[in-house]
């Protein structure tokens, strides 16, 4: 029998060291490998890979109809986004609003969801969309 197990999302940013120092000290996530242009970090059970598309040599070239040709075009940094299941989310969003990093459309607080969560959203400093969410009981 096939049974899939926990997914790791891989985040694009354009400088890895400065996106590093943002989700340890804005998310609260340690650093467990740091590299060159790509990071693990993770956080209790949550693991995020970070990976520097810092790509530059696109805005010299002709586009055509190939306008990504490495994957690691700056263009490409921020335009992720991941969803993290957690416990306690009204708790964490009460920590991580201190720290200022809600997307405007969580600035009032976690909403419900019809789907049964219960969730907010965040944005890295490379404006890559981190929601974390919480699985409501079923009325």
């Amino acid at each position: 029998m096939v049974t899939l197990g926990r997914t790791i999302p891989a985040l694009p940013v354009r400088n890895a060291a400065a996106a590093v120092d943002f989700y340890r000290e804005r998310l609260g996530f340690d650093v467990l490998h740091h590299e060159g242009g790509f990071a693990v970090l993770g956080r209790d059970d949550a693991v995020v890979h970070l990976w520097e598309a810092s790509d530059e040599s696109w805005r010299g070239r002709d586009h055509g109809d190939r306008p990504v040709r490495s994957g690691a075009e700056s263009f490409i940094a921020g335009t992720a986004s991941c969803r993290i299941h957690v416990a306690g989310v009204d708790e964490l969003y009460e920590e991580l609003s201190a720290r200022d990093v809600l997307h405007p459309v969580s600035k009032d607080g976690v909403d419900d969801t019809d789907f049964g969560t219960r969730e907010f959203a965040t944005l890295d400093a490379d404006g890559n969309l981190v929601t974390f969410f919480q699985r409501q009981a079923k009325r």
